[in-house]
């Protein structure tokens, strides 16, 4: 027992005197310290990492932000040029419009001053044709109306009732009449043949329109037998649908019976007669 003791003392006091030597201390201290620059490394490094990918998502957004700058870009490059195209076909269009408000404006202030003139030298326009064909017959009309000349010739003057043969008294009336249409090369003539209302028939006329056609077409044989150039002429009949008054009197009824002689002029000729007539009335 007493050898059991001090064998244990003995072993105690050798345990006791051989503790850590130098050299795990100092190796504990550097594993200690490599340990610790490898967990501030690991947080500098995950650090980064956050950073990295708050980089990369910043770039991608900054990526998506540059394609849709360029996408904008060429919009606005193709709506100027679009813009520039239609700005420069407004401004043509409305060119286009004032000179076509200018000319109309041209026109209106025409057509307002030959309006004004009209009614102070109809009357000397119809004096004029008068005297360069001697025509001073009640019977015998010759107006203005809306630039066209009328000639209204009574058919008492012309045929015999219900006839469409001219009568010998009409051709020096009718000789006058060609020289109006002569004088007058580049007008056309419409010869218009009017009836009353009564119901006409003989032989191959049915009713007034062939008669009022017939004495037409007779009127214009005897104007081209005169020298008149047919080219110049035309047939119309209006039967008795355009009366002058009511048919309810036989004085009436003779008024309706008339052949009109309508002198079509070109616009501008007529202007220039206008214009003549001015010229005239002024002394010039």
């Amino acid at each position: 027992m007493k050898k059991i003791y001090t064998l244990g003392v003995t072993a105690l006091i050798v345990l006791t005197s051989c503790g850590p030597s130098k050299d795990l201390v100092a190796a504990q201290e550097k594993l200690k310290n490599t340990q610790d620059l490898l967990n501030t490394a690991t947080v500098k490094l995950n650090s980064c990492l956050s950073d990295k990918a708050v980089a990369n998502a910043s770039l991608t957004a900054l990526k998506d932000q540059l394609v849709d700058l360029r996408k904008t870009n060429d919009a606005l490059i193709s709506s100027s040029k679009e813009m520039t195209v239609l700005t420069t076909k407004g401004a043509d269009n409305l060119e286009k419009t004032l000179e076509s408000l200018q000319e109309r404006d041209l026109k209106i202030n025409r057509l307002q001053d030959a309006i004004t003139k009209k009614d102070s030298i109809t009357l000397a326009i119809v004096s004029s044709l008068k005297k360069s064909v001697g025509i001073d017959d009640p019977d015998i009309e010759i107006n203005v109306e809306k630039g066209v000349v009328f000639i209204s010739i009574a058919d008492k003057l012309l045929f015999k009732s219900g006839s469409f043969t001219v009568t010998q008294k009409a051709k020096s009336v009718l000789e006058k009449v060609a020289k109006v249409i002569n004088d007058k090369p580049d007008f056309e003539a419409m010869i218009e043949g009017h009836t009353d209302d009564r119901s006409y028939s003989s032989g191959v006329l049915v009713d007034n329109w062939d008669l009022s056609v017939k004495r037409s077409t007779s009127i214009i044989r005897e104007l081209q037998g005169m020298g008149v150039n047919p080219a110049q002429l035309i047939a119309s009949g209006r039967s008795s649908y355009v009366p002058l008054t009511d048919n309810n009197t036989a004085e009436n009824r003779a008024k309706n019976r008339r052949t009109r002689v309508v002198v079509l002029p070109k616009i501008d000729q007529f202007y220039e007669m206008i214009e003549n007539e001015v010229k005239a009335l002024s002394g010039q």
